[in-house]
């Protein structure tokens, strides 16, 4: 019986102090934390729970708007951690500053993809210097020299996608996902150009499985998040959600193999072909420092994630508020139908100088970040100052994307497509506060070739075709959520043909 009183004793004791310490962190972080003059929700400022709850339940970006909206220009959206939505802000944060140290990122990135074989990625290494080097090696990939190269492997899939589309939806009169068939154009646009080999995907019924793999892991992002916030109960976690992490955890080793065998295919395979490896490849061997198989491989599985599901949400997004406005529809139907008298006339060159195709991307990018999760960045040793906010060292700090173009302090009718405020000046529109490829030395290699696939693809959709809603016609933003990437709701069109190109005739 003294025993059981002793070690009831020491329970109890073991508790009290947990409390204790659970109540002096709360005070602490309340009211004598180097945050605590920052406006923000005071749950959100005292523990981690209330962000990982909006992290893992897909509402982040929303609920970090309503925050923004109600707050004003920066928040206290967890202990240690604020969120900017100025314009400002991107060029603060994110790019850089002469005399200033960079703010690099954030513990987040680590532990993600091929991190368990020991190596890091583009996206993933948090080193500038280490980060540099890698960039400057892939850059190659991405110049203007090789987008001219690359164009034709991008446009031999496009026109894919437009026959499947013909073939699937104008031949029967029944309606298509477009959003998914986007979706598995962009899949095999990146596998083409990071493997030498797309993915099939594009008017399969069974995609490559790689495919269903990524999108499926999207929550991996938000879950380990969660583990860092709560180091003391990752442990219960694991225990509880262990099938689920298996799960996770050997999606992930899959990926990462299939990645290893594609890459090791390419590389034996000798081609002329002009895609991603070939310029990677030529470089490597210039290089002081002898960047691995495993490196490229882990890299080229960054390509396919960032350069497929990103492209595609803004081609789906695009199509989606182009049918919600149909005057709009009609004018960049006009634009298009009138610059072009012929299907093969359309490329990136040609497409660059339409005026309202491009304001119609860029609007498009506003109202639905490709990337709308906010990129945690430490402030540097020494402290920092971001939109004029003196902070001190160590401190997270992010642009939420969603909260700078969809905040009516940046952009009037921030919720209404409006295409002609990228072509007119207006003082209600503060235009640098929507930044959808980033800023910097961290901001997107494949900018200018998403460009080029946005344009393009567009373009040739609807020089081809009118289209229609089909039911059930989403709520776009009500219906999505986040976990890293956006997961979309399905887009289901119906299609008429109104010019043939000449590889459909051919096809028949």
């Amino acid at each position: 019986m003294s025993r059981l009183i002793t070690a009831t004793f020491f329970v109890g004791l073991l508790a009290l102090k947990v409390i204790i310490s659970w109540v002096y962190t709360i005070i602490y972080n309340l009211y004598f934390h180097p945050l605590s003059r920052f406006p923000g929700p005071k749950h959100a400022a005292a523990s981690h729970i209330a962000y990982s709850w909006w992290f893992l339940g897909g509402s982040q970006p929303y609920k970090v708007l309503d925050l923004h909206r109600k707050y004003g220009p920066v928040v206290r959206v967890a202990p240690n951690e604020l969120s900017f939505n100025s314009a400002q802000s991107w060029k603060d944060i994110y790019g850089f500053r002469q005399g200033h140290k960079p703010f690099v990122k954030s513990e987040f990135y680590d532990g993600g993809s091929f991190a368990a074989r020991g190596v890091h990625s583009i996206v993933s290494e948090r080193d500038p210097a280490v980060h540099g080097q890698m960039r400057r090696l892939l850059a190659h990939a991405f110049s203007n020299t090789s987008l001219l190269e690359q164009e034709e492997l991008v446009a031999k899939t496009v026109d894919r996608l437009v026959q499947v589309v013909w073939e699937q939806g104008a031949n029967s009169g029944a309606s298509i996902n477009i959003g998914k068939a986007y979706e598995m154009m962009a899949f095999d646009i990146i596998g083409d150009l990071a493997f030498g080999e797309t993915f099939q995907a594009l008017g399969n019924k069974n995609p490559h499985p790689w495919i269903e793999i990524t999108l499926g892991a999207l929550t991996q992002g938000a879950l380990a998040d969660t583990m860092k916030r709560f180091p003391g109960m990752a442990k219960v976690v694991k225990w509880v959600l262990s099938s689920k992490i298996a799960e996770l955890t050997d999606g992930t080793k899959r990926n990462e193999d299939m990645a290893i065998d594609l890459l090791n295919r390419r590389i034996s395979r000798r081609t002329r072909r002009r895609d991603f490896m070939t310029r990677i490849l030529e470089h490597r061997d210039l290089e002081k420092k002898q960047t691995s198989d495993l490196e490229l491989a882990a890299h080229a599985s960054d390509f396919v994630l960032a350069g497929s599901e990103t492209t595609s949400t803004v081609l789906a997004c695009m199509t989606f508020y182009l049918l919600k406005n149909p005057h709009i529809m009609a004018q960049l139907q006009n634009e298009i139908r009138s610059t072009f008298d012929e299907y093969s006339a359309i490329s990136d060159i040609s497409t660059r100088p339409l005026r309202y195709l491009n304001a119609v991307c860029l609007e498009a990018m506003r109202m639905y970040a490709p990337l709308p999760f906010s990129l945690p960045r430490l402030v540097p040793e020494g402290g920092g100052s971001v939109d004029g906010h003196l902070l001190p060292e160590g401190m997270v700090v992010s642009t939420s994307p969603v909260g700078a173009s969809l905040d009516p302090a940046n952009f009037s009718e921030p919720f209404t497509f409006k295409p002609k405020r990228w072509l007119t000046e207006s003082p209600k529109d503060v235009l640098e506060a929507s930044q959808p490829f980033s800023l910097g030395a961290r901001g997107c290699l494949g900018k200018s070739l998403g460009w080029m696939e946005m344009r393009t693809t567009l373009a040739k959709i609807l020089w081809t075709f009118d289209m229609e809603f089909a039911d059930p016609v989403p709520d776009w933003h009500g219906d999505s959520r986040m976990y890293t990437l956006w997961s979309k709701p399905q887009l289901h069109v119906r299609v008429k043909p109104v010019r043939t190109p000449p590889f459909v005739s051919k096809a028949r």
